[in-house]
């Protein structure tokens, strides 16, 4: 309660608008009495809403039930054409409680873009990737399929960007996320000065996907381990635990 407090003296506000809860260890369940303080405080006003940060389905659910209707809104987790987790029990346990997933990972660190296209594997270990994109291109390389596939899947996306006039391959994926309906929001990383595309971001939102595109990606998925990765690296969250 305090360090809600102190942060809002640090931000000058009276309220919270959004504050999401992460917990480390599932094994200690004091995760629930801590959410049950932070429904107290949002019944005070002090927060306007809860959500959770990378839990799985089946905590999402618990806590969901425990608390009640409206009290949880979101659960930020990671999602993408390559890593989609959220589709198996997430979406169900959202649509249930009526929440929505703001995700991030969703261009795995920028790997889903242009600049990618027809260009060799990198090293993982060169010093040239942020640490971010280390993480996506063990994802990319070990989890989820191989290079050359994830070479195959670009391809896609640029056939279907350039179906929709030319938009990016970041647009496509972008917006594969966003076209599910447990989706409210999806968390673009930026890199201020290095890394934006503010413009470019701005375009998602100016299209949809056909049944003829979403048909296209679900043709090179099918020879991925999407289905499958869930029991490889865990469910949402688990890479963090």
């Amino acid at each position: 309660m305090n360090a809600v407090r102190e942060r809002m003296e640090r931000m000058g506000t009276t309220s919270v608008d959004l504050l999401q809860f992460h917990w480390q260890d599932y094994t200690d369940c004091n995760y629930l009495s801590a959410l049950q303080i932070l429904r107290d405080l949002k019944t005070e006003g002090l927060i306007s809403a809860i959500g959770l940060c990378n839990f799985d389905a089946s905590r999402t659910d618990e806590i969901c039930t425990q608390l009640g209707p409206g009290v949880i809104v979101s659960n930020q987790v990671q999602f993408s054409i390559v890593d989609t987790r959220p589709l198996h029990g997430m979406a169900d346990v959202c649509q249930k409680h009526d929440i929505k997933l703001l995700t991030y990972g969703t261009l795995c660190g920028g790997f889903l873009a242009d600049k990618w296209l027809g260009q060799p594997e990198p090293d993982l270990y060169s010093g040239n990737l942020t640490p971010s994109q280390r993480k996506y291109l063990d994802m990319i390389v070990k989890a989820w399929g191989c290079w050359t596939l994830f070479q195959s899947l670009l391809k896609t996306l640029r056939i279907i960007g350039d179906r929709h006039g030319g938009l990016s391959i970041a647009n496509i994926a972008t917006r594969w996320v966003l076209d599910h309906p447990c989706v409210g929001a999806v968390l673009v990383g930026v890199r201020l000065g290095v890394s934006e595309h503010v413009d470019d971001n701005h375009k998602a939102f100016g299209f949809r996907l056909t049944s003829e595109d979403n048909d296209d990606i679900d043709a090179v998925l099918a020879h991925s381990n999407s289905r499958t990765i869930i029991t490889s690296i865990g469910d949402c969250g688990a890479e963090y635990r």
